[in-house]
């Protein structure tokens, strides 16, 4: 069982399974299982020559799980990351009694390089987690109390079960299973635990005994053409049963019968008593003790340390006071001033009341890929994670016209040796903030993010809710406080689980709810890195993701090879979406509507229905044809007039068939027409027509009186004879959508009208707007 599960296991969790190869007997052949692969060193063997190196160098076997480690070889380039490293500092902590801060690995990440660094290091005088009494009302962790007020205003939501489901074929006990589960919630006071009010404030309660029972449902009467989609319902309504955490209790695993050798199990538990380290401690407990059970062994499991509750104690004691104000201090610092939301271009308005509603999409990146993005994170001297960081917030910047970008991202929280075997809540939410600037380079926003999220890991022990507390981020139903966004690189330790006599296959279930806006997280696999786009369903479309997932992947195939190129140069499209959108999508022979003037379009429609009316006016009608036939016999009356393309023409006319007969003319004419407002001044008309360069006015005789007595005049009435036996066909006039249709006055609120100069292009892209 290889277990691959996001850290911050809300909502779900998945298995990544790895088959088991069965002999002819159905068991497990375990000749055929291959060897694991170490991680090669990039130099020869060195063994340690001083006692500090031996100690680090035993410490390095134990985390990255190899026989030996030479004392040149790179802590990084043999499988370390964050995690870790993480879990390399908290050994120091134990061994040498000081406090290694985690940027000194990635600053000297060969043993002989950290072994110079320890001496000079002051001796530390953090506390241990120890065992306490637990006689009176045991504290909440601060993340447990956050989801326990969750609860509070939304009780029975199941959004904080952590579900996973597994297929078992072969031959199963059920009743061992049942006890290795049982030892695994005696082993782990969490697991016991429901959770009350004494003088209105949450406590844990510890029970003492809580037999936990196997669920059995037997479905190998349903049809067997329908058994496997009435099973992986059942499953997924299973994990999505609320828990009651004031009664508990808080785990439950039910196993579905399928056939006489084939199995579905689903373990739940909720979030308040586990995260995604925890999974991996449940998988690996479960599978010795079934093992060891199966044979009429003992447990073979030591006892734990510490409880969860004495952790829960220590965090309230020792993150108090002015350690707690110095911590939150370099929070303030560091997130002030950074914006409330990012603005995503969505697909849907941003609903009032944001909505859990949740759906994803699911891309690979290659192997050379995940090797090239490596190699670049080594050479540095940073992680994987931070590449994939820098590249999700450059994308997020080119998305969304932002420079100043908030990310989430979990991280485990066991920074003591005492929580790594415990079940329980420990993982964190750390807020990375990345300000990028024009014309950066990528490899300069890597090094930003490498300082950034190495402070941020140093400063790690702030629970989020208090941050959120203690900034006071304005507060909005609709999206969630200080970041929408979040990532995560899958790297908790993996587990191989080896059932004797069964196979084990994941269930691929669905798990319809997102957490945030959008959230990314990579896994990492021999193939490549998988990665996972979640999103609310309320603001964005699956094919939204789709492109999204394309194009972080180009971008991160350009940042491999090319990161000294500027984020605005890196590309997102890719060469297939790049053809559709410029070539196959642009045909250059195809003109744009708007590119056409309004008269082309009137007279394409007049010769498509010459005989429909255009224009009626009480009795009296006008058809299409005749419309557009007087139009062009006014239009070149004008153009005897000397009127030329982009002249402006004065238009005073009163409601009629004559006035859009006008405007056609004028606009047919090449040129623009300036309306004229009978219910203004004298004074003001003339200044306005004065302001346009207005030397024709098209009018009739009840605006003879209103009109400046220079200019010449077009009246329609009196010249109606004349005008009717010029030519019907429209004058040869070339004009585009940018010519000049009308200028149109503002009121003049300043002192002085304005004249608006408006395109056809404004007109069309109004009227035809609907329609392409």
């Amino acid at each position: 069982l290889r277990l691959g599960l996001p850290e911050y296991m809300v909502p779900s969790a998945f298995l990544v399974l790895d088959a088991l190869p069965l002999n002819s007997n159905g068991k497990v052949d375990r000749k055929a299982l291959p060897e694991p692969e170490a991680p090669q060193a990039t130099h020869s063997y060195v063994a340690p020559r001083t006692e500090a190196e031996a100690s680090l160098a035993s410490i390095w076997a134990e985390v990255l799980r190899l026989p030996q480690v030479g004392v040149k070889d790179s802590f990084f380039e043999l499988g370390g990351h964050s995690l870790l490293a993480t879990q390399v500092v908290s050994r120091v902590r134990s061994e040498f009694g000081v406090e290694l801060p985690l940027r000194a690995l990635f600053e000297s990440p060969t043993i002989e390089a950290l072994a110079g660094r320890l001496s000079g290091l002051a001796r530390t005088h953090a506390t241990r987690i120890t065992r306490a009494s637990h006689e009176g009302p045991l504290p909440l962790s601060f993340a447990q109390q956050r989801l326990w007020l969750i609860d509070q205003l939304e009780p029975g939501s199941a959004l904080y079960n952590v579900p996973v489901a597994v297929r078992l074929d072969g031959h199963l006990r059920p009743a061992v299973l049942e006890r290795a589960l049982q030892e695994v919630v005696r082993r782990h006071d969490t697991l016991r635990t429901t959770f009350s009010q004494v003088e209105g404030e949450p406590v844990q309660v510890i029970h003492p005994d809580n037999p936990m029972r196997l669920g059995l449902v037997d479905l190998t009467d349903v049809p067997a053409a329908q058994r496997e989609t009435e099973a992986r319902a059942c499953v997924e309504q299973e994990m999505r049963r609320p828990f009651d955490l004031r009664t508990g209790p808080l785990v439950r695993a039910l196993l579905f019968k399928l056939a006489e050798r084939e199995h579905a199990l689903v373990v739940t538990l909720h979030h308040i008593v586990s995260d995604g380290w925890s999974l991996g401690i449940l998988v690996r407990e479960v599978g010795a003790l079934y093992s060891a059970f199966s044979e009429e062994r003992p447990s073979p499991l030591p006892a734990l340390p510490v409880r969860y509750a004495d952790y829960a104690a220590w965090q309230r004691r020792t993150l108090s006071g002015e350690a707690l104000r110095r911590e939150v201090a370099y929070w303030e610092g560091n997130l002030s001033g950074a914006p409330a939301i990012l603005e995503l271009p969505t697909d849907r308005p941003r609903p009032a009341i944001r909505g859990t509603s949740g759906a994803t999409f699911r891309f690979t990146l290659s192997r050379e890929l995940t090797e090239g993005l490596r190699s670049l994170a080594h050479r540095e001297g940073g992680s994987l994670f931070m590449v994939l960081l820098a590249a999700w917030q450059a994308l997020l910047s080119r998305y969304t016209g932002q420079q100043d970008i908030n990310v989430g991202s979990p991280i485990a929280g066991r920074t003591r040796a005492e929580t790594e075997g415990l079940i329980g809540f420990f993982v964190n939410t750390l807020v990375l903030r990345a300000k990028l600037e024009d014309g950066q380079s990528f490899r300069a926003l890597l090094q930003q993010v490498r300082a950034t999220v190495l402070e941020a890991y140093e400063h790690q022990e702030v629970p989020f809710e208090k941050l959120v507390e203690a900034l006071q981020p304005v507060r909005s139903l609709s999206h969630t406080p200080l970041f929408q966004t979040l990532l995560a690189l899958q790297n908790v330790p993996t587990e191989d689980l080896r059932l004797p006599d069964l196979r084990l296959r994941g269930m691929d279930t669905a798990h319809p709810t997102s957490k945030f806006d959008v959230s990314v997280f990579f896994t990492e696999t021999t193939a490549g890195l998988h990665g996972t786009l979640e999103y609310n369903k309320d603001l964005f479309d699956h094919g939204t993701l789709q492109r999204m997932a394309g194009h972080l992947r180009t971008l991160l195939d350009a940042v491999a090879t090319h990161p000294d190129q500027s984020l605005a140069e890196l590309p997102l499209l890719s060469s297939e979406e790049r053809q559709r959108l410029l070539v196959d999508w642009n045909p250059s022979a195809v003109a744009s509507p708007t590119d056409l003037p309004v008269h082309v379009h009137f007279a394409r429609q007049a010769a498509r229905t010459p005989d429909a009316v255009a224009l009626a006016l009480g009795d009296a009608t006008l058809t299409y044809a005749r419309l557009d036939a007087r139009a062009n016999q006014l239009a070149h009356h004008l153009r005897s007039l000397g009127i030329a393309p982009g002249a402006r023409v004065g238009l005073a006319v009163e409601r009629s068939f004559e006035l859009v007969v006008a405007i056609l003319a004028i606009l047919k004419a090449g040129a623009a027409y300036v309306p004229v407002d009978r219910n203004a001044p004298v004074e003001r008309i003339a200044a306005l027509l004065d302001d346009a360069d207005v030397h024709v006015v098209v009018t009739h005789q009840p605006f003879a009186s209103l009109l400046p007595a220079t200019g010449t005049r077009v009246w329609l009435d009196a010249q109606a004879h004349d005008i009717a036996a010029l030519p019907a066909h429209a004058p040869d006039i070339l004009l585009d959508g940018q010519s000049l249709a009308y200028v149109m006055f503002t009121s003049g609120s300043t002192g002085r009208p304005k004249g608006v100069c408006v395109p056809h292009r404004g007109i069309t892209r109004l009227v035809l707007g609907n329609t392409f």
